[in-house]
């Protein structure tokens, strides 16, 4: 017996509940915040170390992405994202979560065949935007003289 697209429709509506948005929503502008405000808390304590202006620009998102890195590892990050949701992607600790979950996932194919070629398959089409956008807006700075 076929089932026609609204049969469907049904069933799936029926054997998925809808989700709390509001709820989803308020979680993760909380944990998002908190985890952007423990950014700020890890940038006011490298000025506070008297890093240079520079150092600092480039430890505040190194720690956060090692943190994240480490806590995908060891697989409490999914069960944070799990509640903050799009709160965990946001912050650039969702990039680097993006990045160890694929190798993670593969590494039993092996180093090269399993974690190397399977690393950047999230973050990969980021990456590559990203530099594919700044080459672009390096060319328009040059031609206007802009920089």
């Amino acid at each position: 017996m076929a089932t026609t697209n609204n049969e469907y429709g049904k069933m799936a509506d029926k054997a998925s509940p809808p989700s709390p948005k509001i709820t989803n929503c308020i979680k993760a502008f909380l944990i998002g915040g908190l985890i952007c405000t423990f950014g700020e808390f890890l940038n006011w304590g490298f000025e506070k170390l008297e890093f240079s202006k520079d150092a600092v620009k480039a430890l505040t998102p190194s720690v956060l992405i090692i943190i994240a890195a480490i806590l995908t590892g060891i697989g409490i990050f999914d069960k944070i994202a799990k509640h903050a949701g799009a709160g965990t992607i946001v912050p650039i600790t969702g990039f680097a979560n993006s990045v160890v979950s694929p190798a993670l996932e593969f590494k039993s194919e092996g180093i090269v065949m399993g974690t190397g070629a399977n690393i950047f398959k999230i973050a990969g089409p980021v990456i590559a935007y990203g530099i594919f956008s700044a080459v672009i807006y390096g060319v328009i700075c040059y031609i206007f003289k802009l920089y």
